[in-house]
């Protein structure tokens, strides 16, 4: 009855409706939205204050009022962006234990963000270094939390199927395969997420599998 009853409650939590959008976090999307494109066109060194006000529509006092700082700004566009991959891929993975659909649902949660957001990737990948201090170890605390969901999967996949590999490189591979897309995605000539991220899967699983098979 009781282990019934945590059940219930655990399933309750997990179907609980998320909290309503507030005033301020639909301001505060759009405020982020804005800054993305000014940082990708920009730059963040080129990119002032004034731009990123004009830009949002909101006067330059107000945005030191809430920001203090484009650094800030820029913080708050990558934790989003991390933060958004990451509690996606995990809803995406519940009630899925095969490892290999597993490791297909991590490419195609990427790249779909990836080719829905170019500006916000553009911005993340040349502005990684940006950031210091506590926001720098915010931000890297996210990312090291996908990394090691990305290794669980291919640890998972290793133990399945009876492979060897290094799992840090296969992981590593993995990310190169994915996070340049932004470059050259053509969307009148090239797929969409969805039948990109199934060839990128069948190219890597294939690799991983067929090269650990040979070092046996």
């Amino acid at each position: 009855m009781g282990s019934a009853s945590t059940t219930s409650r655990v399933t309750a939590r997990r179907r609980a409706p998320a909290a309503p959008e507030t005033r301020y976090d639909r301001r505060l999307a759009e405020i982020l939205a804005h800054a993305t494109e000014v940082f990708c066109k920009k730059g963040y060194e080129g990119a002032s204050m004034r731009d990123l006000s004009r830009a949002s529509g909101m006067s330059l006092a107000g945005l030191y009022y809430y920001f203090e700082s484009k650094e800030r700004l820029l913080f708050l566009i990558q934790k989003h962006t991390f933060a958004t991959i990451v509690q996606r891929l995990k809803a995406r993975l519940e009630g899925v234990s095969d490892p290999e659909k597993q490791i297909r649902i991590l490419i195609l949660n990427h790249l779909e963000y990836f080719l829905a957001n170019p500006a916000s990737m553009k911005v993340l990948t040349h502005e990684a270094d940006v950031l210091k201090n506590e926001f720098a170890s915010e931000v890297a605390a996210i990312k090291r939390e996908y990394y090691r969901i990305c290794v669980g999967l291919l640890d998972g996949l290793k133990r399945d199927r009876g492979l060897e590999f290094s799992t840090r490189i296969a992981v590593l591979s993995l990310f190169g395969m994915m996070n340049w897309i932004y470059t050259w995605h053509n969307p009148r000539v090239d797929a969409d997420a969805e039948q990109i991220a199934r060839e990128m899967g069948d190219i890597f699983l294939r690799g991983v599998m067929d090269g650990a098979d040979g070092r046996k």
